[in-house]
């Protein structure tokens, strides 16, 4: 019992030790001084801005470890050391370097200024290790958005006097990772090969050495389960998902298998379709027109979306600019129909209050108003906004157009607000290339669209060819005296080498005025007054008399017009709709040539399917003299070559032939009839395309005078078939054809290959 007291006063006093010594400890002592020990570079003074403890603290061991937080924070030091020595803290540091040069080795693929804005360190910044690992990520992901995971890079020191060091990157880039395979699991409705053709991700094949649609990139594979999806809510797959998508990367990490799992579900129709208007006073009924759907067709989103397109623009042209057109879909899956009602919002109708337009610090207001089809004042129209924009992005003046639609000061009233970001409209280009017709050709081209922000056009060109060399100059008004009406003035001087088809050669030099204006939408008429001198020169010794009887120049004063009507969807490259044109033009007024002309044709284009375009092309045309003036030689028409395959430049019609020289015709007709089709694989990724054509046409009539025993005509129909290629390759535009003439004369000259490239830098 004794014992059990004795234990029990030794543990209690034990205790109080305890307290009593905590109690010292607790209480640190007062710091009197500060001692830096350690910096090379930074001042104390800037140590001390950054420490939390000052003279005359207590610290405590939480106060010193918020210190050594706050100056590793800094980034300024590699280590630091806190000890408290009597009264003095003591604060030892070791500096972190200073980067003094930054050098990336072994990349070859992606050069250093793609490399730089990626990392964040930069030179007479301070080295940290973090940021180190933080900038090799970075570019670790800059290789894989380029295709290349198999890349390695690290980073190394070269450290230098005063506490430098040069950070060098050793990249090893690696090959491109590619696409190996691509399949699907999951799809019973469509096959791999389907579903592959719809993706933009693409197996690796050998022709695919530009296209980079095979390299593996995450952000692609995203976008491709987007276009799955699209893919199937078009064609009735209402309930589609994609379960996963997988990349797999082999262990020699230069291939990834990708595997998509899909569940495709039920396959809808579409049920009762139904517009529910909010709008007072207003019959929705005059909106179905808008919708392109049919009950019991198969469910299409893209379908839909048009739909509410189209409803939103027509509701926009009968003023209700802030309109808001919604679907809501109801499923009957025991039937798979899909009812769909339309839902427009309450608005009241809209006139345009204030057309705004920013960002236009060169280009001058009135040349973006003039492009808008609505002013202050005028009803709200949204199909003519559209219209406006389109045609300010036509100008080709800037980099982007923006349009914004925004309430007014009152709820009938709205605001257009164009934003629009300016870029370079100053051109020089320098080109080379290579024709069948011209040979080898080289360009040069100056030229500014948008002068002195009135949007006026000065051009200079020169083209220097084996068969042609031309110099112009050229100026445009676009908006004569500030109405829709373009002016303009040319002066040329071209010379052409026609020794091969007709044994002379063509030097023309002169100046022409134009004006042009429209008729309507997509009719338009140009006036145009030419004055040139016509010479012919170089005339072979051996050249048809004909030839020769013509040498010496010629003076031509004409007025032509022509009349244009196009509403193709594209003017580079039409799948849909036709050019029209009728061109006629009477020359004399005192000149040496006096002649009337004329000829009209046609171009249609039909997309036959989503991929082939047929297009059919015509055209005729005549000249002929009055006051009893011939039609010379370098006035006549000439067919063969790039508008007519399968025979030569000037191959066909009126021919001398015992010097087997073209003399051109008074009158002619031409036609073709061409299927454009992709190549599979090979259209979307490089631009190629296959051509299947067939050519006709015939070039007649000389003067009377020209009629000798040596000379054949026959205005019988020549034609010709063949397949053709063109590409629009990143050099420029290509096209190779290989034609066979199936109905000629003997006297004709034909030929089977045909090539065009040109480019411009």
């Amino acid at each position: 019992m004794r014992f059990c007291t004795e234990l029990r006063f030794l543990l209690a006093a034990c205790l109080f030790l305890t307290v009593i010594m905590g109690s010292v400890v607790a209480q640190a002592a007062t710091v009197r001084d500060i001692k830096i020990t350690g910096t090379e570079r930074i001042d104390p003074a800037t140590v001390l801005s950054y420490l939390p403890i000052s003279v005359n603290d207590k610290p405590d061991r939480a106060d010193l470890d918020r210190a050594l937080k706050e100056l590793f924070g800094t980034g300024l030091f590699a280590d630091v050391s806190l000890s408290v020595s009597g009264s003095t803290l003591i604060v030892d540091l070791v500096e972190n370097p200073i980067i003094n040069e930054i050098v990336f080795e072994g990349n070859s693929q992606l050069d250093d200024e793609e490399l730089e804005p990626e990392i964040q360190l930069r030179p007479r910044q301070v080295f940290t290790r973090t940021k180190v690992q933080e900038d090799v990520s970075r570019l670790y992901q800059l290789y894989r958005r380029n295709g290349r995971f198999s890349a390695t890079i690290e980073p190394k020191l070269i450290r230098l006097d005063q506490n430098r060091v040069n950070l060098v990157f050793e990249v090893e880039e690696g090959p491109v990772t590619k696409v190996r395979t691509i399949r699907f699991v999951g799809n019973e409705r469509f096959d791999d090969a389907a579903l592959r053709s719809e993706i933009s991700t693409k197996e690796t094949e050998w022709y695919r050495f530009i296209s980079v649609d095979d390299r593996y990139d995450p952000d692609r594979i995203a976008y491709d389960q987007e276009l799955l999806r699209r893919f199937y809510l078009s064609n009735g797959y209402a309930d589609f998902r994609i379960i996963s998508a997988i990349a797999e990367l082999a262990d020699d990490r230069s291939y990834f298998f990708l595997t998509f799992t899909v569940d495709e579900g039920e396959r809808y129709r579409y049920g009762d379709v139904k517009i529910d208007s909010k709008i007072r006073n207003f019959d929705p009924e005059i909106l179905k027109q808008s919708i392109s759907l049919q009950q019991d067709d198969w469910y299409d989103v893209n379908e839909v979306e048009t739909s509410i397109d189209n409803m939103t623009s027509q509701l926009g042209d009968l003023q209700y600019a802030f309109v808001n057109v919604n679907s809501n879909l109801s499923r009957n899956r025991e039937e798979n129909i899909i009812d769909i009602t339309f839902r427009i919002n309450e608005t009241p109708r809209v006139f345009v209050e204030r057309i705004n337009i920013d960002g236009n610090s060169r280009t001058l207001d009135k040349v973006i108003r003039r492009e808008m089809e609505v002013v202050e004042g005028d009803p709200f129209n949204r199909t003519k906004i559209s219209r406006s924009i389109q045609n300010i992005r036509n100008l080709n003046y800037f980099e982007t157009v923006d349009v914004d639609v925004k309430p007014g000061t009152a709820a009938d009233k709205s605001s257009i607000d164009v934003n629009v970001t300016e870029k370079s409209t100053g051109e020089l280009s320098v080109g080379a290339g290579f024709s069948t017709t011209d040979g080898l050709l080289a360009d040069f081209r100056i030229q500014e669209r948008n002068l002195l922000g009135r949007g006026q056009l000065l051009g200079f060109g020169v083209t220097l060819a084996g068969e042609r060399t031309e110099f112009d100059v050229s100026f445009t008004e676009p908006h004569f005296m500030n109405r829709d009406i373009s002016a303009g003035f040319d002066v040329f001087h071209i010379t052409r080498d026609l020794q091969d088809e007709s044994s002379f050669d063509q030097e023309r030099t002169g100046g022409a005025l134009r004006v042009g204006y429209p008729l309507s939408k997509n009719w338009r008429q140009t006036l145009r007054l030419r004055a040139e001198r016509n010479e012919v020169t170089d005339v072979e010794t051996n050249a048809s008399r004909f030839i020769r009887e013509q040498e010496g120049e010629r003076d031509t004063v004409g007025l032509s017009q022509r009349v244009t009507y196009d509403n193709r969807d594209s003017t580079l490259f039409p799948t849909d709709g036709m050019l029209f044109w009728l061109g006629t033009e009477v020359t004399g007024f005192g000149a040496d040539s006096q002649y009337v002309s004329g000829n009209t044709g046609a171009s249609f284009y039909y997309p036959v399917t989503d991929n082939v375009v047929f297009n059919l092309l015509g055209e005729v045309g005549a000249i002929e003299g009055y006051s009893d003036t011939d039609v010379a030689i370098n006035e006549r028409y000439f067919l063969g070559g790039n508008n007519l395959r399968g025979f030569e430049q000037a191959g066909v019609g009126p021919r001398d032939t015992f010097a087997n020289d073209a003399l051109g015709g008074k009158r002619y007709y031409r036609g073709t009839a061409e299927f454009t089709f992709p190549l599979y694989g090979l259209d979307e990724e490089l631009g190629i395309k296959a051509h299947a054509f067939s050519d006709f046409g015939s070039l007649f009539e000389l003067e009377d005078g020209d009629a000798s025993a040596t000379v054949e005509e026959d205005s019988s129909i020549r034609s010709s078939v063949g397949l053709g290629l063109s590409w629009r390759s990143p050099f420029g535009p290509l096209r190779i054809d290989v034609s066979e003439a199936i109905s000629k004369e003997d006297y004709d000259e034909t030929e089977v290959f045909r090539f065009n490239f040109g480019t411009r830098f």
